[in-house]
């Protein structure tokens, strides 16, 4: 059974008593996208299109700044590195991410539960607000839940599409699965300790 510092999507339910991963460096997960969601958004690419779709993309011309973050999510895989990091758009899915670099908002990175002990295909996201660059990328003050609220409000309002792909979303709050308050947290920024767990099927 995972420890309380993991978790195990079974699907789309969330098996109560678990915690939700605190990442290296005290970042946690704010939004799951489930195993049961369409199998082609659960792939590198399929996420990337998922997110264009919601106001997303790729890193300024591919460059990444600052090194990678690392979670243990319970499949056995140990501690991984993130997968990726997308970045709002603001409504350019070509050169958007770049406005993001200079100006400051949302963004995620991802990581796949897909060990030998829990091969869900789940995808981890880690969401935050961030600062401008003059503000060195900091996390906006309550920038987790800020973040977390508008990638849900994005993914769940209407039907997006993207590269000939609509998309339906269906959102469950997972309440209290991490601790809330500032404590332990990066940046010592509050959070309300929930998370929300999306199923998102390509129509």
């Amino acid at each position: 059974m995972p420890d309380q510092h993991t978790f195990v999507p079974a699907g789309s339910t969330f098996p109560m008593g678990h915690r939700l991963p605190m990442f290296k460096h005290y970042r946690h997960v704010e939004v799951v996208i489930s195993g049961l969601s369409s199998p082609d958004v659960l792939t590198d690419d399929g996420i990337v299109n998922f997110a264009r779709a919601i106001g997303f993309s790729t890193e300024c011309l591919g460059i990444h700044l600052g090194g990678p973050q690392s979670a243990n999510l319970g499949d056995g895989n140990g501690s991984v590195n993130q997968t990726m990091e997308l970045r709002q758009d603001f409504g350019d899915a070509l050169l958007g991410t770049c406005l993001e670099t200079l100006e400051g908002g949302n963004h995620f990175r991802v990581f796949r539960q897909n060990g030998s002990e829990a091969n869900s295909g789940a995808l981890f996201l880690a969401v935050s607000q961030e600062e401008d660059l003059a503000e060195s990328h900091t996390i906006a003050p309550n920038g987790y839940n800020v973040g977390r609220d508008a990638f849900v409000g994005n993914a769940t309002q209407g039907s997006p599409s993207f590269g000939g792909k609509t998309y339906t979303v269906q959102a469950e709050t997972l309440a209290g699965v991490m601790p809330s308050g500032a404590a332990g947290v990066n940046h010592d920024i509050a959070i309300d300790g929930n998370a929300i767990l999306l199923t998102v099927t390509i129509d």
